[in-house]
Order: C-alpha cells, then structure tokens, then sequence
C-alpha cells in the first residue's frame, strides 16, 4: 500500500526454482498466501528464452498463473562482470532488470503515468507468447495463461506503442 502511494514500481525476479509458486510460497512477493494481491505496484518477473516457441519459458523459471505477472528475456543475457569483462547469465535476476528497463523507458517517455499504469503497460502490451509452452521441470504443453497472469513477454516496442495510442500525456 505505501508504495502505491509513494508511485514506486518493484520489479522482482520471480526465482529459478522452476516451481509454481501459486503454490509454493516465494519470496519477495506481494500476495501472502491469499492469491490477491497486495500492491498493485508490484510486478513479478519470469525468464524467458530466445526461442519464439513452446520453449519460450526457461526451463529453470518458476511461473504461476496468479503468482508471476510476465515474462522477460533471462536466458544467456550478456552481462557485464568484474575486471571490465563479460559473460552470459541466465535467471530470472537477468528477465527482472529487463522488464525494468523498459519499466523506465516508458516512464521518461510518458513521465505521467503512474506506478500502478506502468505495470498495466508491460502486462497488456506484451508479446502475446506461443499457444503452448513448456512448463518449466516437467515440459507438459500448457496455455500461456497457467504460467502468468499476462501470459505475455516484456516488449519495449509495443509498450511504447500501447502508451502513444492510450494517448497517455507527455
């Protein structure tokens, strides 16, 4: 409630356990056990693959249909490490900073919007993902909709897109 009234938007990752945490309790998280959410201000971010198919979620990512709110990029990311070098990194900690990003694009772009619009935003402009995917530890074809709440993948493009036709105020 006090980051909504603050207008803060918390990212989080939402853990490489490939577990379904409607049912298994993970945290940070902005339900408590009940299914309902406490902040609307809160976004829950699985990984996803480069891999426009049934195979689009990480085999490691946890999901959950009312627990993870979208999907974002968090496999072999290339990321910077110590010693100015680099590496590819997968988890669900590399899918969160991506979905920040375009959290904050969109904000700079349309300063306006509140914390609450902007995660209606990454959620309803997502890509809409494969009609069946993998889900994670046991392959099973599933609807997009039992892994997310979206069922979508962070997308800037469309984001901004969504913003300029919403006719949101600069």
């Amino acid at each position: 409630v006090a980051m909504s009234k603050k207008n803060v938007l918390i990212v989080a990752a939402a853990g490489n356990d490939a577990d379904n945490t409607d049912l298994v309790q993970y945290y940070p998280n902005d339900q408590l056990g009940t299914g309902n959410e406490v902040s609307d201000t809160f976004i829950k971010v699985g990984s996803s693959t480069y891999s426009f198919n049934s195979k689009l979620p990480s085999s490691f990512s946890n999901y959950g249909q009312s627990s993870v709110d979208v999907f974002a990029p968090g496999s072999n990311i290339w990321s910077s490490i110590p010693n100015e070098k680099h590496e590819f990194y997968s988890g669900t900690s590399m899918a969160a900073p991506n979905a920040s990003g375009v959290a904050a694009a969109i904000r700079s772009f349309f300063p306006k919007l509140k914390a609450y619009q902007v995660k209606r935003i990454l959620m309803d402009s997502g890509v809409p993902l494969n009609p069946m995917l993998e889900k994670p530890k046991t392959g099973e074809l599933v609807n997009p909709k039992t892994l997310s709440r979206s069922g979508k993948a962070v997308n800037l493009y469309n984001a901004l897109i969504y913003c300029s036709n919403k006719s949101y105020k600069k």
